[in-house]
């Protein structure tokens, strides 16, 4: 058995079907392997190490570095950016200490992109364990058992109990804390297992936590000080113990109350509670228990929540040939059914829950006509008025093991050019449209958290499922949390204003941004500095109409 008195991992981040950890995300992993660990367990993130290089003096001083890493479904990042296996090999390299590689990295793959194939990893001369199995079972088999472990060790939802408990102690140290968001695990594993290119697969049959563990997980990261959660690693929130084991199974509305609930009594302060994934297949076949679990999910979750749905595509021979999860009528009554149950307004300005939709190309029997398919089905959600919070299109990233790997990019390098103008076209006229009737002019959105800045505009999000990129025009510092109003529209980001607007002391940019102002009535209103009244407002504007819409955005200080 080693001596371990203190550890350090090494977080480059996860981004998997039913499972995100890109700051300010936090996975289960790290948090599962600092609760397998005995003695003092440091926690750096990839993008602290590109920073401050004396953290690998901190490693080579520690008794074991663990390093958890892996993007299977990669997208464009905001809070932080995934290691590759390279840099990670780079950074090792020096370190005398046992070093234990883990995450989706080592038991499925390394890629980059999409449209390109995940290559399975070569024996390493870096890493002296390399976990094909679960990372966290691999460190508790090391403790116990030092380098005669099996890297191929897989845990089960029994095994997990009290690591996702202990391992809580490390949540204070993410760089984002405390506006961190855990990732929580329901269950992992699929029911179908079938479609052609997904990973999660690889888990095996569903696996659920029970409630009482959850729970205690979600009470033991309040205590430590976490407010933000996310019921985001399972593949179906819907069959979440779910009654049966064929291909759909029937929901199972009781325990998803039981499991809200219990999550609600434990935190009760808590700030968000989000999910993430839904089978559109589970709604459409089950609308009356499906209608019950989002009535469920809304009466006890925080607004501005977004439904995944793994659509894949429009057209029928793709999603047949690919054993996709449900044909685009069935879809489009999942849409309506949530649309009915979330779409009203919340506390965060936000409708309460709405579909997020993925698009993946790439995949077998794809043609031009494909394309086409899927632009109609996104017109016909606007012709409804039907709301969708998030289109994902993205090209499909080949594992070995699934169907896709036989394929591999040659589809998806076939229709390259395709599909860069058609993704285009959907974040000019869908995404656009899309964002001004889910977040119109005038909306507040409650809690936004600015992350970076560049030039005179600071960028932002609310914490949540898929948050907005919120740009504002004003001199606002990294960290700062603020409520704004929103002014106008991007293809997929808006422009906002802090709220309410501190006329005396706005800058003449975050002045200009405001509807219908422009850079002459901007600059007439700070000339006309300070105001105290409404009136006095007004009377420095040529425009009555326009004074009295942008009255109701200031406070006067």
């Amino acid at each position: 058995m080693p001596d371990i008195s203190r550890t350090v991992i090494l977080d480059g981040y996860v981004d998997e079907p039913a499972c995100l950890g890109v700051p300010p995300y936090m996975a289960p992993y790290p948090r599962y392997v600092a609760g397998a660990l005995p003695g003092e367990v440091l926690y750096y993130t990839i993008d602290q190490l590109r920073k401050d290089r004396s953290i690998l003096q901190t490693m080579s001083s520690a008794d074991l570095v663990v390093i958890i890493s892996g993007v299977t479904v990669p997208g464009k990042y905001l809070g932080g950016t995934p290691a590759t296996l390279q840099e990670l090999e780079r950074f090792m390299a020096g370190i005398d200490t046992v070093k234990i590689l883990g995450g989706p990295v080592s038991m499925f793959g390394a890629g980059t992109e999409g449209g390109r194939s995940a290559k399975r990893m070569k024996a390493s001369g870096v890493f002296d364990i390399v976990a094909a199995g679960d990372i966290e079972a691999v460190v508790a088999g090391y403790v116990q058992e030092g380098m005669a472990v099996d890297p191929d060790v897989r845990r089960t939802a029994r095994d997990i109990a009290q690591w996702s408990v202990k391992g809580a102690r490390i949540v204070p140290q993410h760089p984002d804390f405390p506006h961190t968001m855990l990732e929580l695990e329901t269950y992992r594993g699929c029911f179908r297992g079938n479609c052609s290119f997904c990973t999660e697969k690889f888990y095996g049959r569903p696996d659920f936590r029970p409630v009482t563990d959850i729970a205690a997980e979600v009470s033991a990261l309040y205590d430590m000080g976490a407010r933000y959660f996310r019921l985001g690693r399972q593949p179906d929130i819907l069959t979440y113990m779910a009654d049966g084991d064929e291909e759909f199974p029937r929901p199972n509305p009781e325990a998803i109350e039981r499991l809200y609930s219990s999550i609600r009594k434990v935190a009760p302060q808590l700030k968000v509670l989000h999910m993430d994934n839904a089978n559109p297949g589970t709604i459409a076949r089950y609308p009356d228990e499906s209608r019950a679990v989002l009535k469920s999910i809304v009466r006890h979750h925080t607004s501005g929540d977004v439904a995944a749905f793994g659509m894949e595509s429009a057209d029928p021979h793709v999603i047949r040939l690919n054993n996709l999860k449900a044909q685009p009528e069935e879809v489009k009554d999942a849409i309506r059914i949530v649309n009915e149950i979330g779409g009203a307004r919340g506390a965060s300005g936000l409708p309460e829950l709405l579909p997020g939709l993925n698009f993946v190309h790439g995949l077998m029997g794809e043609t031009k006509q494909t394309f086409r398919l899927n632009y109609e089905f996104l017109e016909s959600l606007l012709a409804e008025n039907l709301l969708v919070r998030r289109i994902n299109v993205r090209q499909v990233m080949p594992f070995e093991g699934t169907c896709m790997a036989d394929v591999g990019e040659k589809i998806a390098n076939k229709h390259k050019g395709v599909f860069h103008a058609y993704k285009e076209k959907i974040r000019e006229h869908i995404d656009l449209e899309m964002l001004k009737r889910v977040v119109p002019v005038g909306t507040v959105l409650r809690g936004v958290r600015m992350e970076l800045k560049e030039g005179s505009v600071a960028f932002g999000r609310q914490i949540a499922s898929y948050p907005l990129l919120v740009g504002i025009p004003a001199d606002l510092e990294a960290g700062a949390v603020l409520d704004a109003k929103v002014v106008s529209h991007g293809y997929r980001s808006i422009t906002a204003v802090p709220y309410p607007l501190d006329i005396n002391h706005a800058s003449l940019k975050t002045l200009e941004s405001l509807p219908r102002v422009g850079k002459s009535r901007a600059t007439r209103l700070a000339a006309g500095r300070p105001y105290m009244t409404p009136e006095e407002v007004r009377g420095a504007l040529d425009d009555p109409e326009i004074a009295r819409s942008l009255l109701e955005y200031f406070e006067y200080k």
